[in-house]
C-alpha cells in the first residue's frame, strides 16, 4: 500500500530470527516458491516483521516479495472506515478479498512469470493495479490481520499481541487521529482475530519470543482424519 509508514525495532529483528530458524531450513528444501502467512492484530507489527524477514531472506539468498492485505480491501481506506462507521457488523474477513489474495499467493507458486494485484494509494482512497515479477522469487509474504485463514500457504505466523498492547505503535503509524470508534472497531477484530490464532504453525509472544506450534498442529490434523 503506497502511504504506509514502518517503524521497524530491534524486537522485529529478534522475531524475524526466531522465524527463521524455523522456516529456513523449509524454505531451502522447498522444491517450488514458499509461501507464508504474518497475522495479528493492528498494530501488532506484521508489516514490520515481513520487512525484516524478506531482508534477512535475501541475506541468506532467498529473494521475496509482500503481498499486503491492506491492497485487498473491498473498498479504499477512507470509503471503508465509513462504511463501519455505518455498520460495525461489516467488521471482519468479508472487508477483504482474501480469495484474490489466496488466488495470487496460487498464481506465484504455479510459477506465472507475474501476478496483477490491487494497489492502495492511501491518500487518495482509491485503489488501483500493479503487476509484480516474480522472476527469482523464492518466499511469497502475505501480511496482514485475516491472513491466517489463506489457505495456499505453507506456514501461518500470528503474532499475539492485542490492541491495547498495540496502541502506542498504532499511534506511531498515525494513520487515523485518535477516536473512541477506532476503540470500538478494534475491540470488535480483537474477538474475530484471537480465534484465529489456533490456526497458527508459529507463535510470536507477548514479548516476541518465537513458538512453534507445528508438532501439536499435525497431531491435530492426525485426529481428525481417523
Amino acid at each position: 500500500m503506497i502511504g504506509d509508514k514502518l517503524n521497524i525495532r530491534e524486537e522485529h529483528r529478534k522475531a524475524a530470527q526466531g522465524v527463521l530458524k524455523l522456516l529456513l531450513p523449509e524454505i531451502a528444501q522447498s522444491p517450488g516458491k514458499y509461501a507464508l502467512a504474518i497475522a495479528g492484530e493492528s498494530g501488532s507489527g506484521k508489516s514490520e516483521l515481513a520487512a525484516v524477514l524478506a531482508e534477512r531472506l535475501l541475506e541468506k539468498g532467498f529473494k521475496s516479495i509482500i503481498l499486503q492485505q491492506d491492497d485487498y480491501f473491498v473498498y479504499p481506506p477512507k470509503t471503508n472506515a465509513a462504511k463501519r462507521r455505518q455498520d460495525i457488523q461489516w467488521v471482519g474477513a468479508s472487508e477483504v478479498r482474501l480469495d484474490l489474495l489466496d488466488r495470487n499467493i496460487r498464481e506465484a507458486l504455479d510459477n506465472k512469470d507475474e501476478i496483477t494485484k490491487p494497489l492502495v494509494i492511501y491518500k487518495e482512497d482509491r485503489v488501483t493495479q500493479e503487476a509484480i515479477k516474480l522472476q527469482g522469487v523464492k518466499v511469497v509474504i502475505a501480511e496482514g490481520t485475516y491472513t491466517t485463514l489463506l489457505q495456499n500457504v505453507h506456514a501461518r505466523i500470528f503474532i499475539d499481541r492485542t490492541y491495547v498492547d498495540t496502541k502506542a505503535a498504532r499511534l506511531q503509524r498515525a494513520r487515523e487521529a485518535p477516536d473512541p470508534w477506532i476503540e470500538e472497531i478494534l475491540a470488535v477484530e480483537h474477538r474475530i482475530i484471537s480465534a484465529h490464532k489456533s490456526r497458527a504453525d508459529v507463535i510470536i509472544t507477548h514479548d516476541y519470543s518465537v513458538v512453534s506450534r507445528r508438532r501439536k498442529n499435525d497431531q491435530q490434523d492426525s485426529h481428525a482424519k481417523l
